[in-house]
């Protein structure tokens, strides 16, 4: 078949495009054709299986996946199996590490003195100026969660990740911060969590291999387009704004840049991610992938590790988009290309790209299940009937 064939093509290999394909192909019993201008499947959730080590690495930085969402989960779990891993994420800073989200191990090692739950919110709260109205971040997050854990946890981490001082960006970016008044250690909440346990790459390639869907990848757009039938619905889950040519001006995105090491050692840092909040390191943080699988320790180079170092960055054409940066400019510009899309009746704008929001790889899947059934599902029904 060639693509003036299809009626049905999905943008993009990632993780929303994937499940959007599959539902096309498994319940709509629809060839689809799957494009990704990358060499490989997954979007910013590809990972490889380094030869040297055995170790697999995540390719744009560390993907967990973890839900509650029972059908979520059920989804997923037609095409992998997950491992019992369970996310600790820690905290250089000052000269200590400490586990986050903040806790009351953590508030308790920073005061030094042991807080029942309702003291750590005495502590907490006695350098908040609950009449101050927030004016920017810094101040919106004192206001949560005070001065001293403000300097030691959000101050230096988020000047690093977001290319300017708190107190230069808008209140709106955060609209709380995670504390918990429990010992609890665990990064998430999520009931199910884990890692595919035969690697994500693995799993991505079962996806893509349900019966209807056509693969192409090295593929753009633009490449095939214009051989597309009218009527062609089209999955578009590339960024909004790059497909109308940045007519009114780019959204904003921060961006990331990875430093991989292989370092001779069994472990590095002993935890999967460990997170830099002096403004000094440059660096936001660590990943070590090793410990994402450790019943595949058997099989690991074990005297080698691989790590990365995530260093955060503008955002511009030719780089990745990571981070939408949700402020007044960049909402009023999403509007505009979203009255512009629907416009555009047979394409489809979903993903994180297209919608211009960060979610998790669970958000990410809950999306691409509701879209299909509102979008396409619905429709397809709709116009089948019609023909009948």
């Amino acid at each position: 078949m060639s693509p003036s064939d299809y009626h049905f093509c999905v943008v993009g290999a990632g993780l929303t495009g994937l499940v959007y394909a599959e539902r096309i192909a498994s319940q709509l019993k629809q060839p689809v054709l799957l494009i990704d201008k990358r060499k490989k499947l997954g979007g910013n959730s590809s990972a490889t299986i380094d030869r040297e080590t055995g170790i697999e690495v995540h390719d744009y930085g560390s993907h967990i996946f973890h839900t509650s969402n029972e059908t979520v989960w059920n989804y997923v779990n037609r095409f992998a199996s997950f491992n019992s891993y369970r996310h600790h994420v820690l905290i250089h800073t000052n000269g200590h590490v400490y586990f986050m989200p903040i806790n009351l191990k953590t508030i308790q090692e920073v005061s030094g003195k042991a807080f029942t739950p309702d003291e750590a919110r005495d502590w907490m709260a006695s350098g908040i100026h609950s009449a101050v109205v927030p004016r920017n971040l810094e101040e919106k997050a004192i206001s949560l969660i005070g001065p001293v854990l403000y300097s030691l946890f959000i101050k230096g981490y988020t000047a690093k990740q977001w290319g300017r001082q708190p107190s230069e960006l808008p209140p709106d970016i955060i609209t709380r911060l995670p504390i918990r008044m429990t010992y609890e250690t665990e990064y998430f909440n999520s009931r199910y969590q884990g890692i595919p346990s035969d690697g994500y790459d693995a799993m991505f390639k079962r996806m893509a291999e349900t019966p209807g869907i056509k693969l192409l990848l090295n593929t753009a757009f633009s490449e095939v387009a214009a051989q597309l039938p009218q009527d062609c619905l089209v999955v578009y889950t590339g960024m909004i704004d790059e497909f109308f040519g940045y007519r009114f001006g780019a959204l904003e995105w921060r961006s990331l840049r990875f430093e991989r090491e292989t370092v001779p050692v069994r472990d590095y840092q002993g935890t999967t991610v460990m997170n830099y909040g002096d403004e000094t390191v440059p660096y936001t943080r660590i990943h070590e992938f090793k410990h994402y699988h450790p019943e595949w320790e058997q099989s690991f180079n074990a005297d080698k590790t691989i790590i990365f170092r995530e260093y955060p960055m503008d955002w511009k054409p030719g780089l990745e988009a990571f981070y939408p940066v949700n402020d007044e400019r960049n909402h009023s510009l999403l509007q505009k290309y979203q009255h512009l899309a629907e416009t555009n009746p047979n394409i489809l704008f979903c993903g994180r790209l297209g919608a211009y929001k960060y979610w998790d790889m669970d958000k990410a899947v809950a999306m691409s299940l509701e879209g299909f059934e509102s979008s396409i599902a619905r429709r397809h029904t709709w116009t089948t009937s019609l023909q009948l």
